[in-house]
């Protein structure tokens, strides 16, 4: 497995940990938890988004 799958492969991971964390949060009824979930979230998927993007130009050229 490369570097890259293996990165891309613990993005997810830890995009599966955060949105697991949001029913947590609901269950609890934490709003503080929640918002640093979505933020785990949207953070998790911005960076693989842009590694992609990267890739896949580095490979082009």
């Amino acid at each position: 497995m490369g570097k890259e799958k293996i990165i891309f492969i613990s993005l997810a991971t830890f995009t599966a940990l955060c949105i697991s964390l949001i029913g947590v949060a609901i269950a609890e009824r934490s709003i503080l938890i929640t918002c640093i979930a979505i933020l785990g979230i949207v953070a998790a998927m911005g960076t693989g988004f842009t590694l992609k993007k990267k890739i896949r130009e580095s490979t082009q050229n």
